[in-house]
């Protein structure tokens, strides 16, 4: 994707910023903002302004890693303007012209290993605006060690076919 001339690319390592996992307070349901200072004021807008949302984690015990799980759940802001304060997250305009990806990375080979970590993804591109026709996945199982899914069999071909999807289905959302 980032070889096509007309699409800006911008990475954010949840690791290298600070997300303080959700209080569970509910003070987004009044107040439209999360009452926490730190990284996710810049994320939220990031995540607004955002043709496609590319979300990637190595899988740990069926779930995404605690950084993303962090961002997940202080998308809570978003499902309460979206069922509490019935506000828009992106303008109506936008609404249907986003792209969600899931990408993950998994030690084991078992047929149920991405199931806790698709369901929150789902929620996660839910209450930001992206259907879960608008979902695209890219998951590799049998990756355990840092670089090892260069060496998979079919995970750069995969990779490959899923940005070529991806772009195809971004112009088609913005003609």
């Amino acid at each position: 994707m980032a070889k096509e001339p007309d699409i800006a690319i911008e990475k954010v390592a949840l690791d290298e910023v600070t997300v303080n996992p959700c209080r569970g307070c509910n003070a987004c349901e009044v107040l439209n903002k999360c009452v926490q200072r730190d990284d996710m004021d810049v994320l939220h807008d990031k995540i607004v302004e955002a043709d496609c949302i590319i979300f990637a984690s190595p899988i740990y015990c069926l779930g995404i890693c605690a950084e993303g799980k962090a961002l997940v759940d202080r998308a809570q802001v978003f499902r309460s303007r979206k069922y509490v304060l019935k506000l828009p997250i992106v303008p109506p305009e936008r609404k249907g012209k986003r792209l969600g990806i899931f990408i993950a990375s998994a030690g084991q080979n078992w047929d149920i290993v991405f199931d806790g970590a698709k369901m929150s993804i789902k929620c996660f591109f839910h209450v930001t605006e992206i259907a879960n026709k608008d979902i695209l996945w890219l998951l590799v199982r049998g990756v355990d060690k840092a670089g090892e899914v260069e060496t998979h069999p079919t995970a750069r071909a995969e990779a490959v076919a899923t940005a070529k999807k991806a772009v195809e289905r971004l112009r088609e959302m913005h003609r």
